[in-house]
């Protein structure tokens, strides 16, 4: 954790590609030694730090999909959550953006973060293909459903991180995610 957390400061202030072993070794107080023993390099670290990053929280996502209440309300969930983890992102918005850089160009680190976008694809997908199921969404093509409210987010999430003046996630609030319900609830008949 000290590792992670010194590492997190250091990328945060001269990026990944200038930053250095040594700076993090500094950053942390702990020996170089220390720091190889556990990463054998700044690729490791960037690694360690993505699975920090998405992991605990994608965990906590998965749990939804098993629990009680309407696929609606489950989605609520999700979202809130989400918003929050991302407003608590603040802090790490220059790690942000090198982390989609650095997916162009490395493919370890594309790997993690696709992993990371199919697990949240995945959940969004079981919610909704849940919701259908119970009757509460109309029949929709699910993968392509999931990947447009998972680009919906990215997308809110990527303009914030460009201009976090412009995106006040308290304005926003739900709206993004009321607007894709109005387009998954199941029109009412005039019975019901």
């Amino acid at each position: 954790m000290q590792i992670l957390d010194a590492a997190e400061n250091v990328f945060a202030r001269k990026g990944f590609e200038r930053a250095r072993m040594d700076d993090i070794v500094a950053e942390s107080g702990l020996s170089k030694g220390a720091l190889y023993w556990y990463y054998k390099s700044k690729d490791a670290l960037i690694k360690a730090l993505l699975d920090r990053v998405f992991s605990g929280d994608l965990r906590a996502a998965e749990t939804l999909t098993g629990t009680p209440g309407s696929a609606t309300e489950r989605l609520r969930t999700f979202y809130r959550t989400t918003i929050e983890e991302i407003r608590g992102f603040e802090k790490l918005l220059p790690i942000g953006y090198e982390f989609l850089a650095l997916a162009a160009r490395r493919k370890t680190v594309r790997r993690v973060v696709g992993e990371y976008y199919h697990r949240y694809h995945a959940v969004l997908a079981k919610l909704i293909q849940q919701g259908i199921e119970g009757g509460e969404f109309k029949e929709v093509p699910v993968a392509d459903t999931a990947l447009t409210l998972v680009g919906m987010l990215e997308g809110i999430t990527l303009l914030w991180m460009v201009d976090p003046e412009w995106v006040d996630w308290d304005r926003l609030g739900d709206l993004p995610l009321e607007i894709a319900l109005r387009s998954l609830r199941k029109e009412q008949g005039p019975n019901g």
